[in-house]
């Protein structure tokens, strides 16, 4: 089976930064793109920031500029570094991945639990 866990959320005062990672364990053969993606109760789940496994990267509009995606292939591992964090940005954080297990001849989607980060001002 394959795992996705996320760690570094928190809480932090608004203008301040945090760092999440995730890490993908399990029988992997590859790792395709990787995501993150935010939720706030009653709301969408919105997505915040992608990478391809080439590190070709994209964000969205609200986040641009204040946060930053990267990945470590060789820990089959994701980041997101944010900074400049405000009240809106509070929200439980995802990790999601497109992952080939070891044997398969196609990606499957897998998902984190979740990480908390609450902004206050």
């Amino acid at each position: 089976q394959v795992q996705l866990v996320e760690s570094g959320g928190g809480l932090v005062q608004a203008g301040g930064s945090l760092r999440l990672s995730c890490a993908a364990s399990g029988s992997i053969s590859s790792i395709g793109v990787m995501r993150w993606y935010r939720q706030v109760p009653g709301k969408q789940r919105e997505l915040v920031a992608a990478i391809t496994s080439g590190g070709s990267t994209n964000y969205a509009d609200s986040v641009k500029g204040r946060f930053t995606v990267s990945r470590d292939n060789a820990k089959n591992s994701v980041y997101l570094q944010m900074n400049s964090l405000k009240p809106e940005d509070t929200a439980v954080y995802f990790c999601y991945a497109d992952v080939n297990k070891s044997g398969s001849y196609s990606f499957a989607s897998y998902w984190g639990r979740g990480t908390q980060v609450t902004v206050s001002s």
